[in-house]
């Protein structure tokens, strides 16, 4: 499904570092899901009344990427978020990492299931009023 058909939590750009490159001459798998983080982040750290260190926090349960075609250095890129799904203790936050100068070249779609947990007990707790609040 398609951001068009959900709320955009968040446009984040992002540059492709030397570094974030394999031997084969493009960014590394794993270096987008470092991207997803980044965004997640500050997006999160963006909500009023929203912690990375409360006793109530959020893991990251399940990640989906769907690689689309390479990325490579220099270059700039943009992670959309935008929710697909609020749960009772979770939201699942879509994703597309897009060309910075043209968002219809499509470099990985995907989504990531957050949960907030209680930090002292390993459960999961209700999603905060703030999130909820955001992602509506």
């Amino acid at each position: 499904m398609s951001e068009q058909n959900h709320k955009i939590l968040a446009r984040v750009p992002i540059s492709v570092r030397w570094r974030d490159m394999d031997s084969m001459g493009h960014v590394n798998n794993a270096k987008y899901v470092s991207y997803l983080e980044e965004a997640r982040v500050r997006w999160m750290l963006g909500v009023e009344g929203v912690s990375m260190s409360d006793r109530i926090a959020p893991v990251v349960a399940a990640t989906n990427l769907n690689y689309k075609r390479p990325l490579v250095w220099p270059h700039d890129i943009v992670v959309e978020l935008f929710v697909e799904r609020l749960g009772n203790s979770s939201v699942t936050i879509g994703h597309r990492i897009v060309d910075q100068k043209d968002d219809t070249v499509l470099y990985s779609d995907g989504n990531v299931v957050v949960v907030w947990m209680d930090t002292h007990t390993g459960k999961s707790a209700p999603l905060p009023d703030a999130i909820r609040a955001a992602s509506s």
